[in-house]
């Protein structure tokens, strides 16, 4: 359970509970770190805008390499929520979440491309604490992916390395998507 409750439906006010149910016809039910950001009305609103702008704005990347290095933040961070939510977006994408047990071994695993080991990599040395990114890492990753694609993977890996570390300090806990996800596909 997480340190501060989640709001209710009851509770989350008449546009709250809209964007409550359509949290739920997208996702299946409503995800906790949204339903406990509402005791803050105006950061619940930023944080909303902020992911619908992110997700319609991050285009340059391949999906695979961008949702793996997402996925590798979440688990060095140890955010169950986040790699229990990552792993059904990536599902809900029609990504192989199989490598995802692979993803320790990514730097010698044949699952994984040259691109996603580089984009993996950077996602480990900008979580870890301090950063060990390197200049050369970022000439690399530039001509793999260019500037913009440097630039949009740096904001993907800070963006999760930021929900990750709030949900773990709120100790919300996976919710069970990607098993949920899991049974539809199998039905």
């Amino acid at each position: 359970m997480a340190r501060i409750p989640a709001v209710a439906e009851q509770d989350a006010g008449p546009v709250g509970r809209l964007v409550y149910r359509m949290a739920r016809r997208r996702f299946g039910e409503v995800p906790e770190p949204f339903a406990v950001a509402r005791h803050h009305p105006k950061l619940f609103w930023a944080g909303l805008v902020s992911e619908l702008a992110y997700e319609k704005a991050a285009t340059v990347l391949p999906a695979p390499v961008r949702e793996l290095a997402v996925y590798r933040t979440a688990t060095q961070v140890g955010c169950s929520w986040c790699v229990d939510f990552g792993t059904m977006l990536q599902r809900l994408q029609g990504l192989d979440t199989n490598r995802l047990r692979h993803i320790d071994s990514y730097a010698t695993d044949p699952l994984y491309s040259a691109a996603e080991r580089l984009a993996i990599g950077y996602a480990d040395a900008m979580t870890a604490t301090p950063t060990t990114v390197t200049d050369d890492q970022v000439a690399e990753l530039e001509r793999a992916f260019g500037r913009a694609g440097v630039v949009e993977l740096t904001h993907a890996i800070a963006l999760e390395n930021m929900r990750a570390r709030s949900n773990h300090a709120l100790g919300i806990t996976d919710q069970g998507f990607a098993a949920a996800c899991e049974l539809r596909e199998r039905r």
